[in-house]
């Protein structure tokens, strides 16, 4: 009640924080006059000014004001677009490490080159990080312009560049990239050999673009680099074939936890069947040689009776390809984890791809929580702003809108059957169209926008449907949905980051319309008159109520419903939202539709009809919640236990770039050899042991094994009055001498070279199999629970016992190889070469976009074959998305594509 009170008198937190940004405004709008009358000379000198006050002791905030009424008059004269003054309130809250949240339509590309350029005064390189490729080729041209004009160099990373083109990106003040890539390229530099391949220099400030998406969806997984593992086909097809045979009563299925399990029937079902085979060792499925065995089984189980075909995934020739639940969207290269993929290839009858095991990974969490400041922005933030503060320390600033919002939110329609939902939903279309009326119809999944498209073409009604696999393709269509009468089916997620505009996309149609016209009276003339077309059919548009949205059903999420809304009623325009629900939905039938189906059937309500009315908003909206808070606790608990993996992986990267960059690491190398001297000899002599009861014999033999060195320790532990102690240093020096006789004889480069080489190569192994180790550490400590032991505690102390193994493995490994080796022709080379067959794959269903899968699958379809995929039309640019970076060119030119047509502004 008090803090209800004390709003009222006071304002919230975050009227507080805007009303302390109008003063800034206020500042900056001051300058305005003084800054339009500077030439464009004088106006890029005030970078090397601004420059020079950070060098003289300035900080950052003293020069908001002036930086941000620079970028505003650079913007004004580059690309004719003034900020508004909420957007230099966005601009001020990505500066502090806040996430801005603004509507559609408001800007937000535009906001981040007020924070991105006064960021990158330092010198240290500010990332701006999108969603797809596309977005972050479309951002660095565009804004790149502003940030080109007062002289900051722009890169931009996107996928099948190179290490030098890398390299050459993240050196730029300002590097627009992909958060795939970003932390990829982390991955990838800490298995480096050699500190001049690594590309990446730093982590000083970053801007998250749609930073809902990106560290909330995206970040339930980790990011994972791969190899193969041995092949186990024959298997996964042997356990396939018994799943059909099991009877309904043989397992249970939960739909709200994803998980299928064998009841105690199935199990005897399923042991006979093994038995049968010869599969099974021992009489019970469950004993520890069968363990193996168990893991297919379950998976074979989960692949059968939880992943529908045209839903979860889709075959395409002989591949299995993961449809994305949140985007609709095929994810070719993109793989289940744990065998799980495999199990569908054989249900499929696919070819059966080798499993992977992991060789480096890390959840996007703990990769941007290691910038030094973070910024963020979206549309829709504060259902999850709990989250961004509990995980990465980040606040939401509700950044009010230009104009007002004029779009008027219909109550959710509710329906007893999917026929009856769809039926409403072609009626309304139908006369939207007729109308004149544009609209946005959103759909959850590719399936349900294609099935909706089929039943819209039985009803004769022109339609476009966005389930496109290029999202340059996507932006396109999106560009024109607000065309008088269109109808536009997309599934909710698509085509995120370009603007809805009433009567069309000014710069999209100069785009696709004017490829080719070079400057001059022509393309203007041209431009003017396309100009005047989007003027007359944005007022045709207005008359008829702006954009109209259309909800096919509700997301789990809250905020993926506001993703779709916010598209209408963009800058003050009139719009439209209406959802319509049956109880057959997903979210309807899994979180409690009979409740609501007893109440309709109470109503008396007939066929064709809907019930409309808060209460039905409320309920679903208690649905969605219970659903958000179960998958925050998805993310968190996955945060939790990468956290003892991050603690170990920090300090294995930072103790690896140290060997890697010291010129010589002889110093560790001894003490390493000391150490393992130390252990050895602590084994077989006991503290305060008599000579008899020393194991003399075990020692000598342990020392030939693992220092290569013949000494007679027997004899030596037979002298009188020796000790342990003593026993330790003819030992060690021993060792040290033929260490000291093998650096002479190789020369100090050459051993330098070969004691990087065998320490890096020995920590990158035996790094892999910890993480291997972990993996299934993490899989089964959750039985510690039936103990009443905490199971992350568990976790954290086993973790911690095989790290210290895993480090005196190191010390052992690398000490017995450097003992024996001998050169025969030249050390190893330190070599990207070494690195191993290596897949990038950010490996769940439920975790966005991954540009990075299907643009490997088509670079490799043109670099390797010398064929175009299917996709690609020579004569249509528009379709040259899909051409490799390192492949001829489709216009015909003899260069490489990214010398080319694919080379960046």
């Amino acid at each position: 009640m008090f803090g209800g009170l004390a709003r009222r008198l006071f304002g919230s937190s975050n009227d507080r924080r805007i009303k302390a940004f109008r003063t800034k405004v206020a500042q900056i709008n001051a300058l305005e006059p003084e800054l339009s009358a500077l030439s464009d000379e004088q106006l890029r000198a005030k970078t090397s000014e601004f420059r020079d006050q950070l060098a003289n002791g300035a900080n950052l905030d003293d020069l908001l004001v002036p930086a941000f009424a620079v970028v505003r008059e650079a913007s004004k004269r580059v690309l004719g677009q003034r900020h508004f003054d909420v957007q230099m309130m966005g601009g001020m809250t990505l500066h502090e490490g806040r996430i801005a949240e603004m509507r559609t339509g408001e800007g937000k590309t535009l906001v981040a080159t007020l924070a991105t350029y006064l960021n990158a005064l330092t010198g240290k390189g500010v990332h701006v990080v999108t969603v797809n490729d596309y977005l972050a080729k479309r951002d660095s041209s565009w804004m790149g312009r502003i940030h080109g004009f007062l002289g900051l160099s722009v890169g931009v990373i996107v996928h099948g560049m190179d290490d030098e083109e890398r390299r050459e990106a993240y050196a730029c003040d300002v590097t627009y990239a992909t958060n795939n890539e970003l932390g990829f390229d982390y991955l990838r530099d800490n298995m480096k050999y050699d500190v001049r391949a690594m590309v990446q220099r730093g982590h000083h400030f970053a801007i998250v673009d749609e930073v809902d998406s990106i560290l909330v969806d995206e970040a339930r997984t980790p990011l994972i680099i791969s190899g193969p593992m041995e092949d186990r086909s024959d298997l996964y097809i042997a356990i396939d074939a018994f799943i059909p045979r099991l009877d309904p009563d043989d397992y249970e299925i939960d739909e709200k936890q994803r998980t299928t399990t064998l009841t105690e029937k199935g199990n005897e079902h399923i042991e006979a069947m093994l038995s049968e085979a010869g599969l099974l060792k021992g009489e019970n499925l469950y004993d520890v040689e069968n363990v193996t065995v168990v893991h297919h089984v379950t998976q074979a189980l989960r692949a059968h009776k939880l992943f529908s075909k045209d839903k979860d995934y889709i075959v395409r020739g002989d591949e299995v390809v993961i449809i994305d639940e949140f985007t609709g969207r095929m994810m070719p290269g993109r793989r289940f984890s744990e065998g799980l993929h495999q199990a569908l290839e054989a249900k499929e009858g696919a070819k059966i791809q080798p499993e992977n095991q992991t060789l480096a990974s890390i959840t996007f969490q703990n990769y941007f929580r290691m910038y030094h400041k973070l910024g963020g922005m979206t549309g829709t933030a504060q259902t999850e702003a709990e989250e961004f503060l509990d995980i990465y320390g980040l606040e939401v600033v509700d950044i009010p809108t230009n104009l007002p919002v004029q779009r008027k939110d219909d109550h959710d329609e509710v329906y007893r059957t999917a026929r009856e939902k769809e039926a409403a939903i072609i009626e309304l279309i139908r006369d939207c169209a007729e109308r004149g009326q544009p609209i946005l119809v959103g759909t959850t999944s590719i399936e349900k926008s294609e099935t909706l498209s089929e039943a819209l073409k039985r009803a004769k009604v022109e339609h476009q449907v966005l389930n496109a696999r290029y999202h340059e393709q996507e932006a396109f269509i999106v560009a024109d949905a607000g065309v008088p009468g269109a109808v536009t089916i997309a599934t909710n997620m698509a085509g995120r980051g370009t603007d809805i505009q009433l009567g069309g996309n000014l710069e999209m149609r100069i785009e696709r319309e004017l490829e080719g016209v070079e400057e001059g009276p022509e393309r203007e003339a041209r431009i003017a008159t396309i100009k005047a077309e989007i003027a007359e059919k944005k007022q045709k548009a207005l008359a008829a109520g702006g954009l109209f949205v259309v909800g096919t059903e509700r997301h789990e999420s809250r905020r993926i419903d506001n993703q779709l809304r916010g598209r209408s009623g963009r800058q003050g325009d009139p719009g439209r939202s209406h959802f319509f629900l049956s109880l057959e939905d997903d979210l309807m039938r899994i979180f409690g539709s009979g409740r609501i189906d007893g109440m309709l059937q109470k109503l008396g309500i007939q066929e064709g009809e809907a019930i409309i009315h808060p209460w039905v908003n409320k309920a679903l909206e208690k649905a969605q919640k219970k659903v958000e808070a179960r998958n925050f606790d998805i993310r968190k608990n996955l945060l939790k236990y990468d956290n003892v993996m991050n603690d170990q992986r920090k300090a294995v990267f930072e103790q690896r770039l140290e060997f890697l960059s010291a010129e010589s690491i002889s110093g560790p190398i001894a003490e390493m050899r000391h150490d393992v001297i130390d252990d050895i000899v602590s084994k077989h002599i006991p503290a305060n042991a008599y000579p008899e009861q020393w194991s003399s014999q075990e020692l000598e033999e342990e020392v030939r094994e693992v220092l290569n060195l013949d000494l007679p320790i027997v004899a030596w532990a037979a002298e009188e009055g020796i000790a342990d102690e003593e026993i330790r240093d003819r030992i060690t020096k021993a060792a040290d001498a033929a260490a000291t006789e093998r650096a002479e004889r190789f020369g100090p480069d050459i051993t330098g070279q070969i004691e990087k080489a065998v320490l890096l190569q020995t920590l990158d192994h035996l790094w892999r199999e910890h993480l291997a180790t972990l993996d299934h550490l993490r899989q089964v400590i959750g039985l510690r629970g039936y103990a009443q032991r905490d199971p992350l505690n568990e976790y954290k102390s086993e973790a911690f016992e095989l790290f210290e193994a895993m480090l005196a493995r190191l010390r052992e490994t690398v000490t017995a190889q450097l003992m024996r080796v001998e050169l025969v022709q030249s050390p190893p080379p330190l070599a990207d070469e070494d690195l191993p067959e290596m897949h990038a794959i950010h490996q769940d269903p439920h975790t966005g976009e991954n540009e990075m899968a299907l643009a490997d699958q088509s670079y490799a379809a043109a670099d390797e074959n010398g064929a175009w995929p299917q996709s690609v039309n020579p004569n249509d640019p528009t379709t040259w998305s899909a051409v490799g970076r390192n492949a001829p060119c489709p216009c015909g030119s003899g260069k490489k594509f990214k010398h080319c047509h694919g080379a960046y502004a």
